[in-house]
């Protein structure tokens, strides 16, 4: 089974789920535009794409899109997006488009070798699952758990789809099942460092197996982790209460066509772009830690210079200013 792929030829494949026949097939992206295919042909090996009858399919728990949509300009993308965020989740100016700008990063994450998470935090009440929902939809294959989820369906899925891990109330402590799903944190935002655990075989034998957690991951939780490295792996975004009326209290029937319209955008994008992307080591921020630069500059390499490198800008240098402030009130 294959869902994403670089060949060797320098084409792209992805996955598609089309709502409509509820069949899954591969896009692949060539010269002459795009290609439907129902198998792929590697290495004398026959791929095929995940089943449409994947529960995690069909009950939308991972979320596919169903075709390459001319998306135009990046710069006309993500005002669509800016407005789809609008519509639905309340976010000062320059959060909304730090999530924009991590939206087209997930779609474009296999590019790079660091990553930072975006993390939604709030109490109850101020839209941060909200947040999750609708930001999470329009990322690059999301799948949604959550704090009551326990960990082996995310590390085979995270595995298997290497796509965005939408995580609500992601407070856990203590537990050794919460501590299996920091190591997905812990290790997820490097490429190169897989987790490593021991299944049963079936000849009931326990063999090591590495799974794949590298990717994009969005996260919504009340506090924070006391763990600072861990800590340093975010971008957060701090909710507040919505005013009323601003946004609607049910999500609409029409938000997951817009959703599924932007996936399919989005989708066009990476097919046009993903062998375009570099890092680029120039949008460096003085006076910023070397950490904060180091899973900063994926996202400014990817977004357009002006207001959206500026919001990002702005964002990193306030969440630096309070971990100084942090780190004082510890010492």
């Amino acid at each position: 089974m294959l869902v994403s792929d670089v060949l060797e030829d320098g084409t792209l494949v992805e996955t598609i789920f089309d709502p409509a026949s509820r069949e899954t097939r591969f896009v692949r992206q060539s010269a002459g535009g795009c290609e439907y295919l129902t198998v792929i042909d590697r290495d004398r090996i026959r791929y095929v794409p995940v089943k449409a009858r994947n529960d995690l399919v069909r009950h939308r728990a991972l979320l596919l899109p169903s075709e390459p949509t001319p998306c135009g300009t990046l710069t006309e993308l993500l005002a669509e997006i800016e407005a789809f965020f609008a519509r639905y989740v309340v976010l000062a100016p320059d959060a909304q488009r730090l999530a924009a700008g991590y939206v087209i990063l997930s779609w474009l994450y296999d590019a790079f070798r660091e990553l930072p998470y975006l993390r939604f935090r709030g109490d109850y009440g101020t839209g941060k699952t909200r947040a999750l929902i609708v930001i999470g939809s329009i990322a690059c294959k999301p799948f949604f758990a959550s704090g009551a989820s326990t960990v082996s369906p995310i590390f085979h899925t995270l595995d298997t789809f290497k796509g965005t891990l939408v995580f609500d109330e992601a407070d856990f402590r203590f537990s050794d099942e919460k501590a299996e799903l920091v190591k997905i944190l812990n290790n997820g935002n490097v490429a190169g460092f897989p987790v490593l655990r021991t299944q049963v075989t079936a000849a009931k034998e326990f063999e090591p197996r590495a799974f794949h957690v590298f990717g994009p991951k969005m996260v919504g939780m009340r506090g924070r982790y006391d763990d600072r490295a861990l800590e340093s792996r975010f971008l957060s975004i701090d909710m507040e209460p919505a005013l009323k009326g601003t946004v609607p209290i049910n999500l609409p029937d029409a938000y997951e066509a817009e959703a599924l319209t932007l996936r399919n955008k989005l989708l066009h994008f990476r097919l046009r772009e993903r062998l375009k992307v570099r890092l680029d080591h120039t949008l460096a921020v003085p006076g910023l830690e070397p950490r904060i630069n180091q899973i900063l500059l994926p996202l400014l390499s990817v977004v357009p210079d002006g207001q959206y490198r500026d919001a990002i800008v702005r964002h990193a240098e306030a969440h630096q200013a309070d971990t100084v402030s942090e780190r004082g009130d510890i010492g």
